[in-house]
């Protein structure tokens, strides 16, 4: 009897956390970085759903508490650097960014372990590595 008392009680917990608010917006672009059409195609694969205004919220994210997780990391991720918000990056720091950006995928940082698993699109093939590495080498900025 107990057994079934705790496991209507999971239930219950289970449905009531659903309502609990999580904030999934995805606020105006205000600016966006300017690269190339092949190396902006490698981040919109790789990074945009984290680290741009452009996240496209994926099913799991409405449902909590994975919800939280993924909202979170977004926001996080938004704080740290922002796609569209690259002009807030002051001028002389991009240069440092773009290498930072190639320095965290070379090292198998970026895109998360987690989220390369769930979305197999965001793993970096080969020549999309080249690509980004040759651009953070570039005097592109």
């Amino acid at each position: 009897m107990k057994k079934k008392w705790i496991g209507i009680f999971i239930v219950l917990f289970i449905i009531a956390i659903q309502f609990w608010p999580v904030e999934r917006t995805n606020p105006p672009v205000l600016s966006d970085i300017q690269a190339p059409p092949a190396v902006k195609e490698v981040l919109r694969a790789g990074c945009y759903d984290c680290h741009s205004n452009e996240t496209h919220w994926p099913w799991y994210g409405y449902v909590a508490p994975v919800s939280w997780l993924v909202a979170n990391d977004i926001q996080e991720a938004r704080d740290k650097m922002n796609f569209s918000e690259w002009e807030s990056i002051p001028a002389g720091d991009r240069p440092a960014t773009v290498k930072r950006i190639w320095k965290e995928v070379e090292d198998g940082e970026m895109p998360l372990l987690m989220y390369r698993l769930i979305h197999p699109e965001a793993r970096l093939a080969e020549d999309q590595k080249k690509l980004l590495q040759d651009w953070s080498l570039s005097s592109y900025y």
